[in-house]
């Protein structure tokens, strides 16, 4: 089976559905076929649909809550800390993003740091919420259940491989940064794994202290690792910003590596929005970006027919494309998309 392409409109009936058979209310089930799918416009596809039987399992198992509401356990003008119980990420995420949306319009910046939140997926699929309403966000996640980024100089995994996302306005596209703090994300491990292939660089660390371009390395061997962002000459910049996302969710939340330990998938999550207006004029601020912009896009490039982009371009077109003309899906994602159509008695659309 090769790559197809499927109409965004059938998936996300298809992938609510799915989620409403597993036992989630009308809302939870909304909100997170419309997440994961959204993952997938965007480009990131190790956590779109292919993420739907995860969802739809946790649901069904009771590993996530299939109704409620996160609980306020702590706030002020511009802070809150959230207990998420194990609500599935994409539920929580948009209501996390929106209320410091809400605050940062109020006092000039809004953080929530959420604890025990089901697995969020793709950090992007949040970020234009906020740079929609003119708004600057960052979003930090980590696993307190997963060990598998080593510390620089170390052969043995100790972190999750946490990402980072940023969004901001623009006249034109948003910038839309989301990235992981360890050299590639497990994720893209399992679908080079899944594809066959070979990663694109040694991002690996053997249980002997080699680096490895092999997915099945940290399959295969017990005791590999993920290199921190940077890799062999300079992971130790990886390393300290693992740090830094690890202490700014698990830490401030409370819920980490003394608590979280065996949660699996769940996260700790920092999301901060600020307001330019509360710092100037809002039109001045998004004429600096606008420039900032202008001057990367007009560097000349290394190769005449690759220029520079600013980070979301190319995900904002991918999203217009694919809700155009189709999304497209891989033999490999198809394969656990069809399971989940199968476990869940829910025929996947038919192919463009």
């Amino acid at each position: 089976m090769s790559h197809r392409r499927y109409d965004a409109e059938a998936l996300l009936t298809w992938a609510t559905a799915c989620l409403q058979q597993a036992g989630a209310a009308p809302e939870i089930a909304d909100a997170v076929a419309y997440y994961l799918l959204e993952g997938d416009l965007l480009g990131h596809s190790t956590h779109g649909l292919i993420r739907l039987l995860n969802n739809a399992d946790w649901l069904a198992q009771g590993k996530s809550l299939n109704k409620g509401q996160p609980e306020v356990l702590a706030e002020r003008a511009a802070t809150a800390l959230w207990d998420a119980k194990f609500l599935p990420g994409p539920y929580v995420m948009p209501k996390a993003v929106a209320k410091a949306c809400e605050m940062a319009k109020q006092a000039g910046s809004g953080t929530i740091v959420v604890k025990r939140s089901q697995h969020i997926a793709a950090l992007s699929a949040y970020l234009t919420l906020a740079t929609e309403q003119g708004l600057v966000v960052s979003i930090m996640c980590s696993t307190p259940g997963q060990q598998a980024v080593a510390p620089y100089g170390a052969k043995q995994a100790v972190f999750s491989p946490n990402p980072l996302a940023v969004g901001v306005p623009s006249t034109e596209h948003p910038l839309l940064v989301d990235i992981s703090l360890s050299m590639t994300a497990a994720g893209k491990v399992r679908q080079a794994k899944a594809n066959q292939q070979r990663l694109p660089y040694k991002a690996l660390i053997t249980p002997d202290g080699q680096w490895s371009d092999d997915p099945l390395t940290f399959f295969q061997q017990p005791g590999a690792a993920l290199a921190p962002l940077g890799g062999e000459l300079l992971g130790y910049k990886g390393y300290g910003l693992t740090l830094f996302s690890e202490i700014w969710t698990m830490a401030l939340s409370q819920y980490g590596r003394t608590q979280g330990h065996q949660d699996g998938d769940a996260n700790s999550v920092w999301v901060q929005v600020l307001d330019p207006s509360a710092f100037g004029s809002q039109s001045q601020f998004i004429e600096e970006v606008d420039a900032l912009f202008a001057q990367a896009r007009a560097a000349q490039p290394i190769k005449p027919d690759k220029p520079v982009r600013i980070p979301g371009q190319q995900a904002c077109l991918n999203k217009q494309r694919q809700l155009r003309e189709g999304v497209e899906y891989s033999a490999a994602t198809l394969k656990v998309m069809q399971r989940c159509a199968e476990r869940y008695q829910q025929p996947l659309p038919e192919p463009l």
